[in-house]
């Protein structure tokens, strides 16, 4: 049954981080002038129209978002919480932080670290100050940092946007008569662990794995979900183009803004190795940003902010055809959609008494939808 009161406040929490993030963003960029020569570098005139693209698409996302708890897939509870102790933190450490962040910015330096951090064990693509945040991804500052950086990026709607993993993950796991007890699900680039807190509430009962690259990212992640009664973290340090597991282990696997910060041939490999992991008739689940063919009215954004927060790999992404790289890597009935600025690869391994012709899959394209994901 539908609860007013609490729609009511979903709606009302995300008007008020939607509201601080923008006010965080309009002070910061004036701010910002203090270290960086604006004759210098190129801010895009929006086009208020486009901006108004931008607010339909968020408050779409949003309705998706509190339909899809409202219909059981998630508890409406998952859509409140908020570390109150964290963020009254970490909101001031932010600020504390972007001097730095626009020091470099301003002198176009991308690759500074602590002379603590091993380069040799990381791929050079991995070694840069993505956003030109503070040690790129490699120190706990910056693992404790980021969720609201990310959070503030996206108006408040990060969380929304993860969640949308969550139905044809749910769907997934659980379909058929006899679904796999417990499913064992894959977090592939980790992080912080927020995805699979989402997915922990999602599916009880499934077996979860964290994989990353960040050793500190994974020390945050470990405390994130060691708060959960019974919660054990099974976290992995490692590459997703190697994944450390047997072929046809997972039931499910998920990869939530990874791709964008992949060169092009590690996108394929870690495509691949997903396929390789996963069991017959298993789901591979992608949430990247949106690309230019689905939202050319906003492509000038996405450029500048190729440009601006430096994300060296992302124009490739802005064009490439991650639906055609699951079918080559075997994937069958790749579905598409978008929510707000983010997309969506649903995707099948076949089970082996599939015919060639099946093999070959279907390709499905959705626009992005405001109704419940399938």
């Amino acid at each position: 049954m539908v609860n007013p009161l609490a729609e009511l406040a979903y709606q009302g929490w995300q008007q008020t981080k939607n509201a601080l993030s923008l006010t965080h963003k309009s002070l910061a960029y004036q701010l910002s002038t203090l270290f960086i020569d604006r004759e210098k570098t190129s801010t895009p005139t929006i086009d208020p129209q486009v901006l108004s693209i931008i607010q339909q698409r968020l408050e779409a996302l949003l309705n998706v978002d509190w339909e899809e708890a409202n219909l059981g897939v998630y508890p409406i509870e998952l859509l409140f919480e908020e570390d109150w102790q964290d963020f009254l933190w970490t909101y001031p450490q932010i600020w504390l932080d972007l001097p730095l962040t626009w020091q470099r910015k301003s002198r176009k330096q991308s690759h500074v670290f602590s002379s603590e951090v091993d380069r040799s064990a990381y791929p050079k693509y991995y070694l840069q100050n993505f956003h030109y945040q503070t040690d790129g991804y490699l120190s706990d500052r910056s693992a404790e940092l980021y969720d609201l950086q990310v959070d503030i990026l996206f108006n408040g709607a990060a969380d929304a946007m993860r969640r949308r993993i969550l139905a044809p993950l749910k769907q997934a796991v659980s379909h058929g008569e006899t679904p796999p007890k417990p499913a064992k699900i894959l977090d592939v680039a980790c992080g912080t662990g927020r995805t699979l807190k989402f997915i922990r509430q999602t599916c009880p009962q499934a077996s979860l794995y964290g994989l990353d690259l960040s050793p500190y990212y994974l020390r945050k992640a470990n405390r994130l979900l060691s708060k959960i009664p019974g919660e054990l973290p099974q976290l992995l340090q490692a590459n997703g183009e190697t994944l450390p597991y047997v072929d046809n282990y997972f039931h499910g696997i998920t990869s939530v803004f990874l791709f964008h910060e992949l060169p092009y041939k590690a996108r394929q490999r870690v495509i691949n190795e997903c396929f390789r992991v996963l069991k017959p008739g298993g789901t591979l689940i992608i949430c990247d940003s949106i690309q230019k063919d689905d939202s050319p009215e906003i492509t000038p954004v996405l450029n500048w902010f190729a440009q601006t927060f430096h994300e060296p790999y992302y124009q490739h992404y802005l064009s490439d055809d991650l639906g055609d790289r699951l079918q080559k890597a075997g994937f069958t009935e790749v579905k598409i959609k978008t929510h707000y600025l983010s997309k969506y690869w649903v995707a099948r391994k076949p089970e082996p008494c599939q015919t060639e012709g099946e093999r070959a899959g279907k390709f499905l394209f959705s626009p992005e939808t405001v109704s419940r994901a399938s």
